[in-house]
């Protein structure tokens, strides 16, 4: 059993201060108590912070063969497929680069003190597969969300879709769609029954360009929102533009938006409405997007959303809700026992030096992956 004793604990859903011991066993956290737990194997976590661990919510880590590619060319350039820059250099890059890159991505993430990640990976079965190999060995957990050229093709045969979709879901942990740029309504659908069906996460991007929420509105006479909540997703990548109505159906149909506010301002297409979307009660999580424009880092993360968020709304945020984004909040996504210290719960935390006399700001402005002491993973010391 290893005890983690003497720190700042920022423990329960609402990351509280404690200054409680922590006991873990097989990879769970067993014992939390403000009386010593005997145990041979300890860490002094005096001076220190001990929070859950990272969880970095949309991040596609094949992009790390691309780092600071395309800067200046517009979103659909870079990013829309079939022909982005991204599709293309991924089509021409070898396996062998392309498993090296991702996987130096991901031990970087874990230096950082990110204990799980959601990954949407292009390339159907192969590129899951070579995400995989890219894992191997590696402690952090992952959640794979897969898509299949198929979902680009204008009226494709409804047995073959199905079965792409059924044949991701034996290697993936659910779909991830690019958009409605690229998909139809009733590709959509079928994801989404798919997914259900298989008791898998169904997620998509939306209103990342106010150009896309346009476009879907000529076209269909609804925002982009309304088609993924119309299909019924319920994991959003983006909204970053979205229309007071988007809020609305958001907040009454039990969506999780997963912001990424660092790539949609290096994309130049706005900066998410964190405040409107926390005042609506909406679940809210951050991701660091794609690899090739931004380090994987939701130290960074956190500290960007915190100051553009209170830039934004011109009055105050509190630091502890941005946390939440990036640690307990993931539990109110997937129902898991991931992503807070509590007994019961997987035993992912990370302990920091305590930077400051306030516990968030100590680590949303201050620190950087050279103050992590350790990072825990199922229970078991990955850093120190």
């Amino acid at each position: 059993m290893l005890v983690i004793e003497n720190g700042i604990v920022l423990g329960g859903m609402n990351l509280n201060p404690m200054k409680v011991n922590i006991a873990i066993e097989n990879g769970m956290i067993v014992e939390i108590s403000r009386e010593k737990i005997s145990s041979d194997h300890r860490i002094d976590a005096k001076g220190c912070i001990v929070v859950p661990g990272l969880i970095n919510a949309h991040v596609h880590t094949a992009d790390s063969i691309l780092k600071d590619l395309g800067d200046g060319k517009s979103l659909d350039e870079i990013v829309k497929p079939p022909m982005g820059l991204k599709h293309k250099m991924l089509e021409n890059t070898k396996d062998k680069e392309i498993i090296e890159a991702s996987r130096a991505s991901i031990l970087e993430m874990i230096s950082a003190g990110t204990t799980t990640f959601i990954d949407y990976r292009e390339g159907g079965i192969k590129g899951i597969k070579l995400l995989k190999k890219a894992l191997k060995d590696l402690p952090i957990n992952s959640i794979i969300l897969g898509r299949d050229p198929i979902f680009l093709e204008e009226d494709p045969s409804t047995t073959k879709l199905r079965n792409r979709i059924k044949k991701l879901l034996r290697f993936a942990d659910g779909i991830g769609p690019s958009g409605f740029g690229e998909i139809t309504d009733e590709t959509a659908h079928k994801i989404v029954e798919e997914c259900e069906k298989w008791d898998k996460i169904a997620s998509i991007h939306v209103a990342e360009s106010i150009e896309a929420q346009k476009l879907s509105i000529e076209k269909t006479g609804k925002s982009e929102v309304e088609r993924a909540i119309d299909a019924g997703f319920h994991l959003l990548i983006h909204f970053t533009n979205p229309l007071p109505r988007d809020l609305r159906l958001a907040s009454e149909n039990n969506v999780t938006i997963v912001a990424c506010p660092r790539s949609n301002g290096m994309l130049s297409t706005g900066i998410p409405p964190i405040a409107k979307i926390h005042d609506k009660n909406i679940n809210l999580l951050l991701g660091t997007d794609n690899i090739m424009f931004n380090a994987p880092d939701m130290f960074r993360e956190m500290e960007y959303t915190l100051k553009v968020t209170r830039a934004l709304k011109r009055g105050y945020f509190h630091p502890r809700d941005v946390l939440k984004m990036v640690t307990t909040n993931i539990h109110r996504f997937l129902g898991k026992k991931i992503g807070c210290i509590a007994e019961g719960f997987q035993a992912d935390l990370i302990i920091v030096e305590h930077l400051s006399k306030n516990p968030y700001l100590s680590l949303i402005n201050r620190s950087q992956s050279k103050n992590i002491r350790y990072v825990i993973i199922k229970g078991r010391i990955v850093k120190r």
